[in-house]
């Protein structure tokens, strides 16, 4: 079992994102079809699941929303979320459907430029067309707002947008997720959510000093997570992870916060629980832990889960 991970493996968090360049000769606005309002309903689901307000909108500062994030102090440097607002000046309000998906999907910006992967297309890039085009309908159905981004503070030579060449030769996979014909649909929606639109990875997989994930280690807990806090092991390992849990206790913590012991998670977990997992279907949490529970069991005391009703 591996100890405490560099501060390195910070870069690709789960409440991050990655600035929004607008180009310095505006071009026109380029004209898509109109979404009707059931995209647009859709949209705002996985809007929530994903938990895009929390990046892209700095509330201790009393931010509007989407109009760009806190900055998020990393050894590389320091980040801002962008304003992503349908602002066609300081958002994304010219972005085509092309520029939104190449985004997600690829980890491209409209020009061509790599987005950093703080920003965490590796596990968007899993997202169907369609969830990708409702989450467009409803964030542009948001008010504009015209607050600049704030530039990023990433440090020398990490600045350099082209070295994310090799960062992705090793990291990056490029999706969508293709279902698993030998599982059930139930597992199937699991795993889209947990790897894809949730992003759990993300922050719950240990991370290589160049800030990848550690593979074999998926969702066994990361001991210096977002703010320097443990993020636990969520594996069905019976020591270290989750394994004690039944699977009404996951689906319960998914939708209320309530741990096995009776106590209630606070912190970055806990805006997560209230800003997205508790607004998933019930039928989604269901698929989340029916997916978590199909997992290899990995030993991590570094990351140690909560135990029911002991620990």
């Amino acid at each position: 079992m591996r100890g405490n991970r560099p501060a390195l493996r910070l870069l690709p968090l789960l409440i991050a994102a990655l600035s929004v360049v607008v180009p310095a000769s505006d071009p026109p606005l380029r004209a898509e079809s109109a979404p009707d309002a059931a995209a647009i309903k859709r949209g705002a689901y996985i809007f929530a699941v994903a938990g895009c307000a929390a990046c892209h909108t700095d509330k201790k500062s009393k931010g509007a929303l989407l109009a760009g994030g806190p900055p998020l102090e990393t050894p590389f440097g320091t980040f801002y979320a962008p304003n992503i607002t349908p602002d066609p000046t300081n958002g994304i309000r010219r972005w085509t459907d092309a520029d939104f998906i190449g985004a997600l999907r690829e980890g491209l910006r409209p020009d061509g430029a790599h987005l950093f992967p703080v920003f965490p297309y590796p596990a968007f890039t899993l997202m169907t067309d369609r969830d990708m085009l409702d989450l467009k309908a409803y964030v542009f159905s948001l008010p504009p707002i015209a607050e600049p981004s704030h530039p990023q503070d990433v440090s020398f030579p990490f600045s350099w947008r082209w070295l994310q060449t090799f960062w992705r030769w090793l990291n990056f996979t490029r999706g969508p997720y293709a279902p698993d014909p030998a599982q059930s649909a139930a597992w199937n929606r699991g795993a889209y959510l947990v790897r894809g639109l949730a992003h759990c990875g993300e922050c719950h997989t240990p991370r290589d000093f160049l800030g990848g994930l550690e593979n074999d280690l998926t969702l066994s807990g990361n001991p210096t997570g977002p703010d320097r806090m443990k993020v636990p092991n969520i594996t069905p390992d019976k020591a270290t992870g989750i394994g004690s849990w039944s699977h009404n206790q996951i689906v319960t913590f998914l939708d209320t916060g309530l741990l096995p012991n009776g106590d209630v998670v606070g912190s970055a977990m806990g805006e997560v629980i209230a800003n997205s997992t508790s607004k998933m279907t019930s039928t989604d949490r269901q698929a989340v832990a029916t997916y978590l529970e199909s997992l290899p069991p990995i030993s991590n005391p570094a990351a140690k889960a909560i135990q029911a009703g002991f620990d």
